[in-house]
């Protein structure tokens, strides 16, 4: 008896407790597939996780946000984090102006476009851009009409990870400054963040990338980012070694 409560006492000891919980928010003309290995990592560290998809596609940003506060009535633990990759920050950016939870967690924006994308000016006025991107793409631009840029700053706690790998050397030439192939890195960054970090990944892989899964959970957990943090390390982190 002695023995079999020791082994109790030790896989209790041994299992996350973290009654928190974590939305996820995919991008564009993704779906919530996208970030099942960050849904797996997050499960795994002990948090609940609602990876739920949106039809990013079929409205316009504004008329999408509801969908995250349809995510959020899922959580049953506080507080409740995001984690967003590209068009998902958006999103979350737009429904957090009004329906902050109650306990609001941190925020990981992964490849968001806070400042619009250069390639929403170059292609947003062909017709298969919006056909294949919806409403919601062609809002995603750096000028008039772009929804990013009339959002007020953020006023909870953020950290953004960008990439800057690239896999299409056409659209890198129409980015200015370094970027990972959508994205800028420089439009990634928005005032009143509290962490920025700069990876060697592209925008359509990086939320599966094990540095960002291990930097994201570390941002939550402490809110901060380790630039210091090696590969080894972020894939050991991603399978459940402790931060």
């Amino acid at each position: 008896m002695v023995r079999l409560l020791g082994v109790l006492f030790w896989m209790l000891a041994a299992m996350p407790l973290r009654a928190e919980c974590v939305v996820l928010l995919h991008g564009l003309a993704r779906t919530e597939m996208s970030l099942v290995a960050m849904e797996k990592a997050l499960q795994t560290h002990g948090y609940e996780v609602v990876n739920e998809g949106y039809a990013s596609t079929a409205a316009p940003i504004r008329d999408l946000a509801p969908a995250v506060g349809a995510a959020v009535s899922r959580c049953r633990s506080a507080p409740v984090h995001f984690v967003t990759h590209s068009m998902g920050g958006i999103l979350a950016r737009v429904w957090l102006i009004d329906h902050k939870p109650e306990a609001m967690g941190r925020v990981v924006m992964l490849a968001p476009p806070n400042h619009g994308s250069e390639l929403v000016d170059a292609f947003g006025q062909i017709g298969a851009f919006e056909w294949l991107n919806g409403p919601a793409g062609v809002q995603l631009g750096t000028g008039d009409g772009s929804v990013p840029r009339a959002l007020p700053l953020p006023d909870y706690e953020l950290g953004v990870i960008a990439g800057n790998r690239s896999l299409n050397p056409v659209y890198s030439a129409i980015i200015a400054g370094s970027d990972d192939g959508k994205v800028s890195v420089a439009s990634t960054k928005v005032a009143g963040m509290k962490a920025h970090l700069t990876l060697p990944v592209t925008h359509t892989f990086l939320m599966l990338n094990p540095q960002v899964i291990a930097e994201t959970l570390l941002f939550l957990r402490e809110g901060r980012f380790d630039p210091a943090l090696t590969y080894a390390r972020a894939v050991e982190i991603t399978l459940g070694g402790a931060l």
